[in-house]
């Protein structure tokens, strides 16, 4: 039974965790069907992708269920498999969102981690249980709340491994939007349509000036000359030519992406 679904419809691929009786829980196998997933989806050539779980939750994290401590290899299942399809995810070549609720935990957070946007239930379940397992936070989790909560919050959460809400979440700046668990889905299947018919090239260029500038800590002033550099490529694109004339004809822009 596959634990992982993929559909594509007007150019927007979905992706669905679907192992609701384990709260979308992944091993390896789920990882390797989560990798291949994106990878048709690029292969497809999606303008925008959707990543969702089914049932009470998004993904409780990895799936331990048949895990033995005293055999177990956690840094092959974290490096070798989680961080890899977590770089190829952060790199999709368009747009992501992912529509979160419920449990959003260790491999799960770190999913969103690797998502360009994401909009969560306000009482979504977010944070660091790996105190009661023996073990650290992993997946990014680190790194994501120490950037936007400070060392302190961090390490308050991961002591405590008490979790915060979806709306606390958002209120901190961890994630996009927060809103009632009913709305997410429709809002972020609704967003992702709407970016999928816009200049997808230019978004792509902005995700790789966002992602350069996060991760080389890059200045005002060189991430100015970035965007110099990004704006004079796509000035030699159709969608460029077609945005600039659109305006000045008063009318919508249709972008091919």
């Amino acid at each position: 039974m596959s634990m992982i679904d993929l559909t594509i419809d007007n150019d927007v691929a979905e992706v669905v965790l679907n192992a609701p009786q384990k709260l979308n829980s992944l091993d390896e196998s789920a990882l390797s069907e989560l990798e291949k997933a994106y990878d048709d989806a690029a292969d497809a050539k999606v303008r925008a992708l959707v990543l969702r779980g089914e049932g009470r939750g998004f993904c409780a994290g990895r799936d331990i269920s048949n895990v033995t401590p005293a055999s177990d290899d956690a840094y092959g299942y974290l490096g070798g498999t989680v961080t890899p399809l977590l770089k190829k995810m952060s790199a999709f070549p368009a747009p992501t969102f992912a529509s979160a609720h419920g449990a959003c935990l260790g491999v799960g957070l770190g999913l969103l981690v690797a998502t360009d946007v994401v909009y969560v239930a306000e009482d979504a379940k977010i944070g660091s249980p790996f105190a009661n397992l023996g073990a650290t936070l992993d997946s990014g989790g680190h790194w994501l709340f120490t950037e936007r909560l400070g060392a302190h919050r961090t390490l308050d959460m991961i002591y405590t491994a008490e979790l915060i809400s979806g709306a606390d979440a958002v209120s901190s700046g961890l994630f996009s939007r927060a809103m009632p668990a009913d709305q997410v889905l429709e809002k972020t299947r609704a967003t992702a349509a709407k970016v999928a018919t816009g200049a997808t090239g230019a978004f792509n260029a902005s995700k790789e000036l966002v992602a350069h500038i996060r991760d080389q800590r890059l200045g005002l002033w060189t991430a100015m000359e970035e965007e110099n550099v990004a704006q004079g490529d796509l000035c030699k694109s159709e969608d460029y030519a077609e945005g600039f004339q659109a305006f000045q004809e008063r009318r919508k822009p249709n972008f091919k992406g």
